[in-house]
């Protein structure tokens, strides 16, 4: 686990498993439909239980499917966290159709989505990664830029956390850490 201040934040960096983060929300890299899935998406479901399947059918009564980038909120359920913030992330398609500003909207509407609702600690997952097929050294960096400049432009978030579920990605988010911060690990 490695943290680094950013602003009046803190960003850590860690391994886990982002459905025990014991933070005000969590991120789900969700598809359009916010019916649940594979990945990160079909675990948090899973362990959150039926309230927060609930809400999404809600949601897309509402407004229609979520588009990439965009984010939405629900409960947390039986998470430890109070908040599920779903974002849908790009597929990859080989960085010509726009992925990289889709995903870094993903990081930064649920940061704002997660200012508006008073939250003050926040975990994501690596989004876009698994079955959507971003390449991590290319997402990592994204993700972590996207998440250091705005907190450099925005107070309430106290800590950022970056879950991610293997050494592998673990490893390359800390490459990517170094590389925007400025910090050698």
């Amino acid at each position: 686990m490695k943290s680094v201040n950013v602003g009046s934040s803190i960003l850590t960096i860690k391994k886990g498993n982002i459905t025990a983060e014991d933070t005000d929300a969590i991120v789900n890299a969700a598809n359009s439909s916010l019916m649940g899935g594979g990945g990160v998406d079909g675990a948090i479901h899973r362990a959150g239980g039926p309230e927060i399947l609930e809400q999404c059918i809600e949601i897309v009564k509402k407004q229609g499917r979520l588009p990439a980038g965009r984010a939405a909120i629900t409960t947390g359920g039986k998470l430890k966290a109070r908040y599920v913030i779903h974002t849908v992330g790009p597929i990859w398609h080989g960085g010509s159709s726009s992925e990289q500003e889709i995903l870094r909207s993903c990081y930064v509407n649920s940061l704002k989505l997660a200012l508006v609702n008073h939250v003050e600690t926040i975990s994501f997952p690596s989004i876009s990664t698994g079955a959507y097929g971003y390449p991590v050294s290319e997402a990592s960096r994204i993700a972590i830029r996207a998440i250091v400049d705005f907190l450099k432009g925005n107070t309430g978030i106290k800590e950022v956390h970056m879950i991610l579920f293997d050494d592998f990605t673990y490893s390359i988010y800390l490459g990517a850490l170094s590389e925007v911060v400025g910090i050698t690990y």
